[in-house]
């Protein structure tokens, strides 16, 4: 019997065969890729079922639907998202989800760091900038980018029940992690140019409708909400402090990655 996967990796796809393979084989040893097909016309599934990958297809177009069906379909305690363009490297979750797997955080999130001219157009980049900004005033953290690189453990995740099914998932699980109190931690990493042409920020019209899908999700919490909880699998924080964990210096080099295909 194949024995359980240390880690799932949840890879939304959408036409996207000509990065799969570079991506799939960097996918740790021992962890299990979970490519969840968007409705590829490409041959995605077809070549990451036969380089070994587990296959979802869900037929509801959306990167959030993408991301939340990878999540439904993940086994492993341990559950990390990556894109797969072949922007961002996946060996990197290794240490990224180290503070995780230690109990000392409860979501790491990878800020990207361009390696390229390029390789995170402008638009792009103004409209993470303008996000973060957001989510620093609604939440709290002292957070810098929404990376699609990320970490946390399945039950947790679940127990935020993420309703978003379109580019505002990555946001709505920091903005929910954030009301429950959970620590987040950012730390960087490298953002290559990515294969073919992204879904969503590829453009200046995909870019501003990401941020008015997302807008609504920065919205002040409700008067009278309940108090924070630490996420089920997590040990209670180490201090009373901030509740985001100290930022991890990297010494890598970037990272582009965007929150929707």
């Amino acid at each position: 019997m194949t024995p359980p996967a240390v880690a799932d990796v949840v890879l939304p796809c959408l036409d996207e065969a000509a990065a799969l393979p570079g991506v799939l084989a960097r996918i740790p040893p021992g962890w299990r890729a979970v490519v969840v097909d968007n409705g590829s016309t490409d041959g995605s599934a077809r070549i990451a079922a036969g380089l070994g990958a587990h296959v979802v297809h869900e037929p509801r177009r959306g990167f959030g639907a993408a991301c939340h069906a990878g999540l439904l379909a993940a086994t492993a305690d341990l559950v990390c998202f990556c894109d797969c363009d072949g922007s961002l490297d996946p060996a990197l979750l290794l240490s990224l989800a180290a503070p995780v797997l230690a109990g000392d955080a409860d979501l790491v999130l990878g800020r990207r760091r361009p390696t390229a001219r390029g390789a995170w157009p402008l638009h792009a980049r103004l409209a993470n900038l303008e996000l973060a900004r957001r989510i620093r005033r609604r939440t709290g953290l002292p957070l810098h980018d929404l990376g699609p690189l990320r970490a946390a453990r399945r039950t947790a995740l679940l127990s935020l029940a993420l309703a978003d099914r379109r580019s505002g998932y990555p946001l709505e699980m920091v903005v929910r992690a954030a009301d429950a109190g959970w620590r987040v931690q950012e730390t960087d990493v490298p953002y290559a140019p990515r294969e073919g042409r992204s879904k969503v920020t590829g453009t200046w019209r995909g870019t501003w409708q990401a941020v008015r899908d997302m807008s609504p999700l920065l919205a002040p919490r409700p008067a009278g909400a309940e108090p924070p909880v630490v996420p089920p699998e997590s040990p209670p924080p180490a201090s009373t402090g901030s509740r985001t964990a100290p930022r991890q210096g990297a010494s890598l080099a970037g990272t582009r990655g965007e929150g929707a295909r």
